[in-house]
């Protein structure tokens, strides 16, 4: 059976979804459209039982983008797609995010998610889109998933709110921003803006929610007429003795743990040592009055005698623990006050050859950020279905093992890194310079040295400040900071600054960057339902203060950008040229830049509408490829003096000689010394260098070719103030 349905959510948005018709095999399968771009949505989880021992739910969501969708080729020599690009799994995360806290608990089987864009309009951006459609996905499939998730964009026109705008209107937009969540609750925040206030932020998420409850009461009506049984689901219930005895066991001493302010390796490895004692100990005690035959009566016993059951409960009773500590105590792990953030040292200047670099310690949190500045030639290529764009600033974060103290293989870039080095991107990439104020290609690289909460945040600080290190003349700096919340019931407790540990036993990572005029990005991770506006309302405004209390530290050490680049940035030198010089200064088959580049050690940059841009470490290159493109590019003008070089001699007549780059002038035989001439070999050779001085022009009128009188003699009797004064151009 086939079922298609339509939404209008105004302003010609009309978004249609239709299960029924396509992968059919798949559990689940559901194709959204909005214009003339597809997606297709499939969703397989595995009927096998997962591992005993299994604490995780392994979810795979893939995004994958097909260039034939759009009538095009992928680049590379093998014109198929491989590997995801950093849009698609940024894409995967946007989907990822949002759905995974909405699956129940306990389900732990293999699930995979897999959305494919089979068309696109080149102006619609599927990968909101995607997140709808994986919803449905799951919706009509036979999983237990019982809560719909919408994703939508919002953007703002002249004020005016705008759902899923599309990449024209973006252009328009101060605000970009994909919001995921169900009819209750927003459970994923993504994007950027030009510094908007936290009360116009709380606008733009509520009017994306309402697109949003639409969206999934529409999926609820599909899955009512699909009507697929779900499967049998069968969560594993822990007996209340076994939970009570642990809590007795091991409670307090997590307790007394949590109350200690402690560094967090010492906190881990006393961690591990109380589930390590508590484990022996439970299963000691119960190995005594459980036998075989107990187990074999009653499967549930077993629960009692294995070691990662009771460190699951293990865990459960930490998470306790922690949680009423900060909401009844407010306490903290390491005794901060809820808003209080951790001390904060700066140096900058720290790596002596790059062009800028900051090292920024948050605590226990530390990043070592460079910058790289580079020309048009650097820039990255980007080839996707909506951009062709080459992109002039980025970011790159690394995240290496050693940083939480483990060992780990150095391979490709993963996926959270990719998407912390996007965040720490966006946030900044709102103050840089434009490329008409700032002509440079500009790589910031963050690397992580210790981490015990949000290293994003901590590359937007010291992304901001290697930049003015480096002398980027950006708008404004720009600090970024990581709230968390825990919440029981209507007891709850905002934190700025969150830990690692706040991270993972906590309900929300909602990380917020921006100036002190406003947010420029935002990135926020839900774990439970029902987040009211209120909470968010108070974390928006807590993480104003910690904002500007981290800006006040960063103006410190450098109030604004230096007012010169470092003595190893390329130093850019632009001088516009006539378009139709353009291929004289390249030469045939690029042999002339090459040969200044190899002269003078810049490397040069020419655009389509003449501007030619120098790049240089040294002033002497600098100056040295100026002289030559002007040289190359100079008219002919009478009473100016040249350096020649000879390129044909003729006894009777005199010589030619190449005054500028492939224009030749005739000094005749009675204009080459003031002396009589008889035969001019006797005075000039080919390949001699001389001054000439351009006497006349003139047409000739058989070919209608340009001739050029020039003289050495000229030269010789011109006055030497007046030689001093006149121009000489280089011709090499």
């Amino acid at each position: 059976m086939i079922i298609n349905k339509k939404i209008d959510l105004g302003q010609g948005k009309i978004i249609s979804i239709e299960t029924g018709k396509m992968a059919k095999q798949a559990d689940g399968a559901v194709v959204v459209r909005l214009g003339d771009t597809m997606v297709l949505a499939t969703v397989v989880s595995s009927k096998k039982t997962p591992p005993p021992n299994q604490d995780y739910f392994p979810l795979q969501v893939e995004y994958r983008e097909k260039y034939s969708a759009a009538g095009k080729f992928p680049g590379g020599f093998f014109k198929r797609e491989s590997r995801p690009s950093e849009k698609e799994i940024l894409s995967a995360r946007l989907i990822d995010r949002a759905l995974r806290p909405l699956f129940p608990d306990a389900y732990l089987y293999e699930t995979q998610i897999i959305v494919t864009v089979i068309s696109s309009d080149q102006i619609n951006d599927a990968d909101v889109l995607g997140g709808l459609a994986a919803s449905t996905a799951i919706m009509v499939s036979d999983i237990p998933f019982h809560n719909p998730m919408s994703e939508v964009r919002v953007g703002r026109i002249n004020g005016l709110f705008v759902i899923n705008p599309d990449v024209n209107e973006l252009l328009e937009s101060d605000i970009d921003i994909c919001i995921g969540g169900t009819i209750d609750t927003i459970c994923m925040l993504e994007g950027e803006m030009k510094e908007i206030s936290e009360a116009e932020m709380l606008e733009a998420i509520k009017f994306g929610h309402d697109a949003i409850r639409k969206l999934s009461a529409l999926q609820n009506e599909i899955a009512a007429e699909v009507g697929k049984p779900g499967r049998p689901f069968a969560p594993t219930v822990i007996p209340g003795e076994l939970t009570e005895f642990i809590r007795g066991c091991c409670e307090a001493r997590l307790k007394e743990l949590a109350y200690t302010p402690l560094q967090k390796e010492e906190r881990a490895e006393q961690t591990a040592r109380i589930y390590k004692e508590s484990i022996e100990s439970i299963i000691e005690h119960f190995k005594a009055s459980i036998s075989s035959e107990d187990i074999a009566a009653d499967s549930s016993k077993a629960l009692f005698l294995n070691p990662h059951i009771i460190e699951e409960q293990i865990h459960a009773v930490e998470k306790k623990v922690m949680r009423h500590m900060i909401l009844d105590d407010s306490k903290r792990l390491d005794g901060r006050a809820l808003d209080q953030v951790r001390p904060i040292s700066i140096e900058l200047g720290i790596i002596p050859r790059s062009h800028g670099s900051a090292l920024f310690t948050r605590g226990e949190t530390q990043a070592l950020v460079t910058v790289t500045l580079g020309t048009s030639k650097d820039a990255q290529s980007v080839d996707n279905l909506t951009n062709n764009a080459d992109k002039k600033f980025f970011l790159h974060y690394n995240f290496p093992p050693f940083c939480v103290g483990e060992v780990g293989r150095l391979g490709s870039i993963g996926r959270r890194e990719i998407g912390h080095g996007n965040l720490a991107e966006r946030s900044i990439k709102m103050v840089a310079p434009t490329d008409a104020e700032f002509p440079y290609t500009i790589r910031i690289v963050s690397d992580i040295l210790e981490s015990n909460g949000s290293s994003s945040m901590a590359s937007v600080c010291g992304g901001t400040l290697a930049l003015m290190d480096g002398g980027v003349p950006i708008r404004k700096p720009v600090s970024g900071i990581a709230m968390g919340l825990i919440k029981e019931g209507e007891a709850y407790a905002v934190l700025s600054d969150i830990l690692g540990n706040e991270d993972h036993l906590g309900d929300m990572d909602f990380k917020v960057s921006g100036t002190r005029d406003g947010i420029t990005a935002c990135q926020m991770d839900i774990k439970i339902d029902g987040l009211d506006y209120h909470i968010l309302e108070t974390a928006l405004e807590q993480a104003r203060r910690g904002r500007l209390h981290i800006l006040d530290k960063m103006e410190e050490a450098i109030p604004e950008s230096r007012q010169d680049l470092a003595n190893f940035a390329p130093k850019l030198t632009s001088i516009k040229v006539p378009v139709d010089c353009i291929g004289m200064i390249i030469g045939k088959g690029g042999e002339t830049i090459r040969s200044i580049t190899e002269e003078t050690g810049a490397e040069i940059n020419i655009e389509d509408d003449g501007t030619v841009t120098i790049a240089c470490s040294t002033t002497e290159g600098t100056n040295a490829a100026l002289a030559i493109i002007k040289g190359l590019t100079a008219k002919p003008e009478v009473g100016m003096i040249y350096n020649g070089k000879v390129k044909d001699v003729r006894d009777e007549l005199g010589a030619f000689v190449e005054f500028l780059p492939k224009t030749d002038g005739l000094v005749h035989i009675s204009e080459i010394s003031k002396e009589r001439v008889n035969k001019a070999s006797d005075h000039l050779k080919v390949g001699d260098k001389v001054k000439v001085k351009l006497v006349e022009v003139r047409k000739d009128p058989r070919t209608g070719k340009m001739r050029f009188a020039l003289s050495i003699k000229a030269v010789a009797e011109a006055p030497e103030h007046e030689t001093a004064t006149e121009p000489v151009t280089e011709n090499n």
